[in-house]
């Protein structure tokens, strides 16, 4: 089922405490420098780039990193590489990482298989944007007991009372 133009509630909200409490934000633009979408020639050099991006911090390098490890086409394929990368990018809000590393954990990629864990992190990167990320959850959802579910949707509301609180702390935005 699409879940196309849908809007996510409040009430299903966010992860793993980690990733929501990192940077005090939820909701936390991936922008970046990195591409690795490039010539043979230059690779080398945009690994070299992208790492140092991604050592200060940069989301959308830490995301292009572990893209690049998953996929394995133009080096030898890591998913605990691609694990790490996508955990950091995650931390700092990369919906696309987000994505990507609840995937992991569902099929069990680099990490034990844990769908409690991914059903987690994919309502997350679906509230950072990644609206493909809907789906991804619905298919995880069918595979948890109905306690799971349960305490999922506890640990995300109180990500979100949380981030809510953080948001009120730090006051008004003008």
């Amino acid at each position: 089922m699409s879940r196309t133009g849908r809007a996510l509630t409040l009430g299903c909200m966010l992860l793993w405490a980690p990733l929501a409490l990192a940077d005090n934000s939820l909701l936390v633009p991936a922008t970046g420098r990195c591409s690795l979408d490039t010539q043979d020639a230059y690779l080398k050099e945009a690994i070299s780039l992208c790492q140092e991006a991604a050592a200060k911090g940069d989301a959308n390098a830490l995301y292009e990193l572990g893209a690049f490890y998953y996929q394995g086409t133009r080096t030898t394929q890591s998913f605990a590489q691609a694990l790490y990368y996508f955990e950091q990018a995650s931390l700092k809000g990369h919906a696309k990482a987000q994505l990507r590393l609840g995937e992991m954990y569902f099929k069990g990629q680099g990490v034990t298989a844990n769908a409690l864990q991914a059903y987690i992190v994919l309502k997350m990167s679906a509230i950072n944007g990644e609206e493909s990320a809907l789906d991804s959850a619905d298919r995880v959802e069918e595979t948890l007991l109905k306690e799971e579910l349960t305490l999922a949707k506890q640990v995300l509301g109180q990500i979100f009372r949380g981030f809510m609180h953080n948001v009120q702390a730090q006051g008004p935005y003008l």
